[in-house]
This record gives C-alpha cells, sequence and structure tokens, in this order.
C-alpha cells in the first residue's frame, strides 16, 4: 500500500522519512500536448533520516528527472512527493536543501569567497556568520590558497569543489548531489566521500547520484536502480552485493605445509576446480592516496588544489572555537606590570640667556599688515583705482542722428 501524503501535517513521516515518493511519473510532453518520453514511471521509495542513499542508472533512465521533481523544478504528471512532510515547492522547504547540479552554473566573474557570500546572502545568513562559514568551507575544499582568483579561470575539478562549497553554505538537513567526484582528483574523491559520511554521522539525509559505482559502494546505505524510467531494483548494498552460495575466507600467511593440509580438506569437501586461492591486494585508491600522503610528508611541492582540511566545524555541529577577547584582557590586566625602564636624566638647557630675550622680543613684535590684492575687474577695493577720463559722447550722438537721418529720406 502506497505511504499517504504527510503535506497536511506538516511535518516529518512518522517512519521518520525526509523523502516519500509514491507513484511519482512524469511525462514530457510535445509542442501539440501529445506525450513525447515518459521519463519516470510509477516510482516509489523513500529516504531516511541521516541516510545516504544512491540514485542509479545509465544515461536517460530518469535520475536527474527525478532530482528535478524532488527539488520542485519540475511537476508530476502523477504521484506524490513530500519532503520534510511538504511539498517541494514550499519555499521553507528549499531553505533545508543544499544542491549540488551536475554542471556548476557559477558567475564566473565572482572570486570564491564572493561567491559563498552571495549564496550565502540568498539564505539570508547574518555577515558574521557568512564569513565564518566562508572561510571553512574554502579551507575544507582545499581553495583557501586560491580564494581571489575569479571562478570563471577554474579548472572544471575546482568549480566542482566551489560548487560543493555553495550547497553547503546553509548547512541544509538535505543534500542532493548529483555527481559531485565528476572532475575531481581521487584526493578530490575521497574527501568528498568523507565529508558525506560525516554529514550522515550527524543525522543529515544525502541523496547521491553517481555514475562511479565504486564511490556509490563506499557510502550509500541503500540504492534504486533505474533503468527506462523504473526501478529495476532496490535495497542495501550487503543485500544487493552479497554472494549467497560462496564463501571466502582471508587467513595470515601460513607455512607450506599447514596451506596444503588446509587444501586438502576443502578440496576433499567440493570439487578441486571450485577452490581458488590468492593474496588479497587493496584497491588503487587506497594505493594512490598513500603515495600521496609520503609525497607530502616529504614536503612535496604543488601548484594546484590544495588537499581539503576537516570537515568544517559547523557542519560537524560542533562550534569553532571562539576567540574569547574579555579573558585576554583580564589576563593582561591581572598580570604583574613590567619594571618600567629608567628615564634618562634630564638635560639642563644650554640656551644662552641673550637668545631667549631676542625670541622674546621678536614675539612681541606687532606683525606686518597683510598686503592687500590687487584689484581684479568686478571686485570691490577699498581704495578706488584710478579712472580715465570719460570720452566725449557728443561727436557720436551727431554721427548717430545724421544716420538717422539720412536713412528717414531715403
Amino acid at each position: 500500500m502506497p505511504p499517504q501524503s504527510q503535506a497536511a501535517t506538516g511535518t516529518d513521516a512518522p517512519s521518520d522519512a525526509i523523502v516519500r515518493v509514491s507513484g511519482l511519473t512524469k511525462v514530457f510532453k510535445d509542442f501539440w500536448g501529445r506525450p513525447k518520453a515518459r521519463a519516470v514511471d510509477n516510482v516509489s521509495f523513500e529516504v531516511r533520516r541521516g541516510e545516504v542513499f544512491g540514485l542509479l542508472g545509465p544515461n536517460g533512465s530518469g535520475k536527474s528527472t527525478t532530482v528535478k521533481m524532488l527539488l520542485g523544478l519540475l511537476y508530476p504528471t502523477k504521484g506524490v512527493i513530500d519532503v520534510f512532510g511538504r511539498s517541494p515547492r514550499h519555499v521553507a522547504t528549499k531553505a533545508r536543501i543544499g544542491y549540488l547540479p551536475e554542471e556548476s552554473y557559477l558567475y564566473r566573474y565572482l572570486d570564491s569567497r564572493e561567491t559563498l557570500d552571495f549564496f550565502g546572502n540568498l539564505f539570508q545568513l547574518p555577515a558574521a556568520k557568512r564569513q565564518e562559514r566562508t572561510e571553512q568551507l574554502l579551507e575544507m575544499v582545499g581553495l583557501k590558497n586560491v580564494q581571489r582568483r575569479v571562478v570563471g579561470e577554474f579548472s572544471k575539478g575546482m568549480q566542482r569543489r566551489i560548487g560543493l562549497a555553495q550547497a553547503l553554505i546553509n548547512d541544509p538537513d538535505l543534500v542532493i548531489l548529483d555527481e559531485p567526484t565528476s572532475g575531481l582528483d581521487p584526493i578530490g574523491c575521497r574527501e568528498v566521500k568523507d565529508l558525506i559520511l560525516a554529514l550522515a554521522k550527524r543525522g543529515k539525509t544525502v541523496i547521491l547520484s553517481s555514475h562511479l559505482l565504486a564511490d556509490v559502494q563506499d557510502v550509500c546505505d541503500r540504492v534504486v536502480i533505474y533503468y527506462g524510467g523504473k526501478i529495476q531494483a532496490m535495497g542495501t548494498l550487503a543485500e544487493l552485493l552479497t554472494e549467497r552460495d560462496s564463501l571466502r575466507i582471508t587467513t595470515p600467511l601460513l607455512p607450506p605445509e599447514t596451506l596444503e593440509r588446509v587444501l586438502q580438506i576443502l578440496r576433499a569437501e567440493t570439487s578441486p576446480d571450485a577452490v581458488r586461492m590468492d593474496s588479497p591486494t587493496q584497491n588503487l585508491e587506497s594505493y594512490f592516496l598513500g603515495v600521496v600522503q609520503r609525497a607530502r610528508a616529504a614536503e612535496a611541492h604543488t601548484s594546484g588544489a590544495t588537499s581539503g582540511g576537516r570537515v568544517a566545524a559547523y557542519l560537524q555541529g560542533d562550534p569553532a572555537p571562539a576567540i574569547n577577547h574579555g579573558e585576554r584582557v583580564l589576563e593582561s590586566l591581572a598580570a604583574a606590570p613590567a619594571p618600567a625602564a629608567p628615564k634618562a636624566a634630564a638635560v639642563p638647557d644650554a640656551r644662552p640667556a641673550a637668545t631667549e630675550r631676542r625670541l622674546a622680543n621678536i614675539l612681541a613684535e606687532p606683525a606686518p599688515a597683510p598686503a592687500k590684492p590687487a584689484a581684479t575687474p568686478g571686485t570691490p577695493s577699498d581704495k578706488p583705482a584710478a579712472t580715465t577720463p570719460p570720452a566725449d559722447l557728443g561727436k557720436a550722438d551727431d554721427k548717430l542722428a545724421s544716420l538717422l537721418g539720412d536713412s528717414k529720406k531715403k
């Protein structure tokens, strides 16, 4: 029986499910409204609190469409979706979700610090908290040394790192990661997997969509496998991967005679070709990380992205160590005062008395009156400037009268 919607209650599901999907179907239509593709076909599953849930499947199997409907970016054709007991389009619900898309869509002319500050401001985080989380996230994803480079200059792996940081700036309760290790080097992949495990340990829920099955196997508790828009398999990794018809025994290195006796017993109980013996091997990732760790211990230099530090403190739930300035002030006041340095002996004034009298006379003299600036046209002056005698205007009047008379005659 499919689970009922909890949208009316406004609370998480009684089974502690963060995400509940029942009968989810998405059909894309063409311009004329005719069905074109059935991307998701009657899908049902639950994602519980503190669980790492994997979405697996080949390209075009419906994983990304499911993720977009969980985020409220697409409307389902049929079915019910509850995220934190509400519709995925509820604004308060969106504030509790962190999302890393398959392609990082970031402002290319902002640097790493400005990018995180921008996304933190979208969640209305106070400036002090934005700055604190930005410092921790840049350290965690290994971009602190290049924090002033604009994002448009980053490689794909570095863009994934800053994209992962922006997905966690709001300390989300549900983290949806679409191909989070795409483009990352093996060190970055290991750090992302450690981060996912740390988030789950704190009680956060992670939905991981990836084509790298080794990464999924390292971190996921349960997975669903899509094909053709339908779920073909679902369960824990132990349930899906355990081979029930065979058994592996691992022992320390045994003497040849002891090993021969063990093999004789095993071959007597089964067919000789069914018993295989080899030495265990570590995976390539473990070997690679060991080589890099030894090189780092030898202080080898690199100009690329550095390995991130520990998981950001606010993501682990433990507060960052605060600097108590008050205690430092009290310590400085309570400390014994340092002995003052001995003052140098005062040097008597060696100026002769005549010099002092001369200085006193100079100060007593009245200051000379400042020179008045020369008068400029249009500027009033205390002393009237010399004026030229007025010109004789009689001749000009006679000339003008004669001209007017001539014009009247004409």
